[in-house]
């Protein structure tokens, strides 16, 4: 029997996963506290809740990863401090952010998300691994969805150029 024969969670795992697992638990740790923050400073309520859903996501994500990587014998990445809570009201007008600056950056992050899912499923040999970033892949598309779909109905999408009229050939 070779090495990677067995049960995929008690295979080796390769230097690109764990660097990529771990990378990726990083990523949303920060993510995490970006999104307990965009929660204060969101005033429109869909918008709040579509935050809150990636924020659980995050913490979800996390523990998933880190626990991979603690099975395997690597110290996952520090945690950030949790965030005192604060009113959307007791933040002053300029120093809050948009709603719509809010949900570009959320599409952003989204978009980010999908590329780095899609590049570890490919990299990786485990099937464990790949199926867990298959998983959040799944996740991320569906969140694109909902907030491509609240960006077009509270006008936040920024349009680029549209060829409204097709030439005549």
């Amino acid at each position: 029997m070779g090495v990677l024969d067995g049960y995929p969670k008690d295979e080796p795992m390769h230097y690109g996963e764990i660097f990529n697992v771990w990378a990726f638990s990083a990523k949303k740790k920060g993510i995490r506290s970006v999104y307990q923050a965009y929660m204060y400073h969101a005033g429109d309520h869909e918008l709040q809740r579509l935050v809150d859903n990636l924020h659980r996501q995050a913490e979800t994500e996390v523990k998933e990863c880190d626990t991979i990587l603690l099975h395997n014998g690597f110290v996952p990445s520090p945690d950030l401090p949790e965030r005192p809570p604060a009113q959307w009201d007791e933040i002053p007008v300029g120093a809050r952010f948009t709603d719509h600056e809010i949900a570009a950056l959320v599409a952003q992050d989204i978009s980010t998300g999908l590329v780095l899912c899609s590049q570890i499923i490919g990299m990786s040999i485990r099937v464990d691994i790949a199926a867990l970033f298959s998983k959040y892949y799944a996740l991320h598309l569906a969140s694109a969805s909902a907030m491509l779909t609240l960006m077009k109905e509270k006008g936040w999408l920024p349009l680029p150029p549209l060829q409204l009229q097709r030439p005549e050939h």
